[in-house]
């Protein structure tokens, strides 16, 4: 019998108002209304299994049962079935025509009860999901009854989680992961809006709402207010003043339609491909631009899926940037709506990837590859699959359609469920042409995609010159490094070249960026995400500890790093 690793609690600093700030934070900025209901908190959670239900007492939404902050930390076997209520009532003037009950993410398929009475089901654990249960609530109490089973369904998206987990994969999770709240609207309201920039202005289009619209935007030089007729304007702006992560602009605006209006914001930016000499390079606003970038996979020790608090996000986000990076790779993970409106709003730009489905094979994936033997065997897809991955990879573009920090979409990363990878970026690029679309990141790249994506870990970084396709370093690095009294496994270590110290780690980054990355900026190189954040799990190779509370790097060093890439990209690329 192999013996059992030995693991540690890390607490991280933003857990001392986890108990409110979920409750507090409005979890939609972009289509803010002045109507807001929290079910977070306290729920009742029982498990259903062979020997019937079995309570576990109260569970705090939005964390989930497998984390210390959930209150449960238990994880959900296969075959069980885990099942949540939540007693509430809303106030007698709180209907305005029509209430939504609206979930940011569950894993991974649920069904909802409200009074007795069956409200719908989802499946998948990544996308937000509402009902509308006007015809089913009540007034005095009620009573929501959520039930669900997750058995890792690799027909369905189930990102970085493992029942074994180690390494690479970490621990499984179950149930309700995102805010669930609840908000009223008149009969005919606004149930989309979609926000396309350009430099010079915005198209607004919408659904639903009243046929005259009042729009209003606030600038620096004033109110614009724009009155039309039907589902699109587009406005002018007449000073344009355009977002980039050095100078995060945001226009705030808002929309009256017959009874309905919403709070919103959008950004001037546009993002593109030109070319310049004998390289295409990925250009911001019409110019071309370093995207100087970091892995990030979302997991904190506190509560695991979710941060503590939302200040988990900002922490993550303003850390970076104080360390010289503009961009992070959001990594097999859609992140709640929060964690994009921070990036919008603190100027931190977001490469997305979609979130993996199917089998995952090491040597045929990871271990050839890495050593350059990249040659694809076509794996199978069942059409349940292909419908799943596709319908989610739309939803995922169009949920994030309107962030202007949403830069570049990753559809396949290293193979992992990849698929007719040519067919699916035709798709994906029909509906969102005006972001970057990495069609297979790191190897087994087919015809049709945006950019040459690579991995790089166990050699050198040498690239050659691709005049068609900009150049993205989409992974590289992953050098380790264990700061005692953070660690999560005292037994294991997972990483690619370790070092004793953070002074060690610190050098070796370093030179590894002006050895190897700088030289490639001369071969057209347009990006570098550097593997990661923080340390996750096993895996000690991020540029801050698992609970947030060492940073293993020196802020003034790394920020003259990225001036001296940026200074040689500038000159490599005008």
């Amino acid at each position: 019998m192999s013996k059992k690793t030995r693991t540690v609690e890390l607490t991280t600093p933003f857990e001392q108002n986890s108990d409110t700030s979920w409750i507090s934070e409005y979890p939609r900025p972009q289509m803010k209304r002045d109507s807001c209901f929290s079910l977070c908190g306290e729920w009742e959670y029982s498990v259903y299994h062979n020997d019937g239900e079995e309570s576990l007492g109260s569970i705090t939404v939005p964390f989930v049962p497998e984390s210390r902050l959930s209150g449960i930390k238990r994880n959900l076997e296969k075959g069980e079935m885990y099942i949540y209520r939540k007693s509430f009532s809303l106030a007698d003037d709180f209907n305005k025509g029509r209430v939504l009950l609206h979930f940011g993410a569950a894993d991974q398929v649920v069904e909802v009860w409200l009074n007795g009475v069956f409200v719908g089901e989802h499946k998948g654990g990544y996308l937000p999901f509402s009902f509308d249960i006007t015809d089913k609530i009540k007034s005095g109490e009620n009573l929501l009854r959520v039930e669900g089973i997750d058995d890792l369904d690799t027909e369905l998206a189930y990102g970085k989680q493992r029942i074994k987990r180690g390494g690479m994969w970490y621990t499984p999770i179950s149930g309700i992961w995102q805010p669930v709240w609840i908000e009223s609207v008149p009969e005919n309201y606004i149930s989309r809006i979609k926000l396309t920039p350009d430099l010079e202005g915005v198209t607004i289009e919408s659904e639903g709402g009243g046929e005259e619209k009042i729009l209003k935007i606030t600038t620096p030089d004033g109110e614009i207010e724009h009155t039309y007729s039907g589902d699109s304007a587009y406005v002018k702006i007449e000073f344009p003043h355009l977002w980039s992560p050095e100078d995060p602009y945001l226009y705030s605006f808002t929309l009256t339609a017959g009874e309905d209006r919403i709070e919103s914001y959008f950004a001037l930016r546009t993002v593109g491909i030109k070319k310049v000499g004998k390289h295409s390079y990925i250009c911001l606003n019409g110019k071309p631009y370093f995207f100087h970038g970091l892995l990030d996979q979302g997991y904190y020790s506190d509560g695991i899926y979710t941060p503590a608090s939302p200040d988990g996000f900002k922490w993550d986000i303003l850390k970076m940037k104080e360390l010289g990076f503009n961009t992070l790779r959001k990594h097999i993970k859609i992140e709640p709506d929060l964690f994009y409106y921070y990036c919008d709003k603190y100027g931190m730009i977001v490469f997305q990837d979609m979130v993996n489905s199917g089998k995952y094979n090491w040597l045929i994936d990871t271990a050839l590859p890495n050593i350059g033997l990249k040659r694809w065997f076509k794996k199978k897809a069942s059409q349940y699959r292909r419908y799943c991955f596709e319908a989610d990879s739309k939803e995922t573009a169009e949920l994030l359609y309107n962030h202007p920090s949403v830069c570049y979409y990753t559809i396949f990363n290293e193979g992992w469920g990849q698929y007719d990878s040519d067919k699916v970026y035709d798709m994906l690029k029909a509906f969102d042409g005006a972001r970057i679309w990495d069609s297979t990141s790191g190897w087994f790249a087919k015809k049709n995609s945006d950019v040459l994506s690579e991995h790089i870990y166990f050699r050198r970084v040498r690239l050659k010159d691709h005049p068609e396709r900009p150049t993205v370093l989409s992974e590289f690095g992953g050098y380790s490094c264990r700061i005692d009294g953070h660690v999560f496994n005292l037994d294991k270590n997972y990483g690619y070249t370790s070092y004793k110290s953070a002074k060690e780690f610190e050098e070796a980054l370093l030179r590894l960026y002006r050895n190897e990355i700088i030289p490639a900026i001369k071969c057209g190189l347009s990006g570098a995400i550097l593997t990661q954040v923080s340390d996750i799990e096993d895996e000690t190779n991020g540029l801050v500890t698992y609970d947030r509370r060492v940073v293993k790097v020196d802020a003034q060093r790394m920020s003259a790093l990225a001036d001296e890439l940026k200074k040689v990209f500038m000159e490599n690329s005008q």
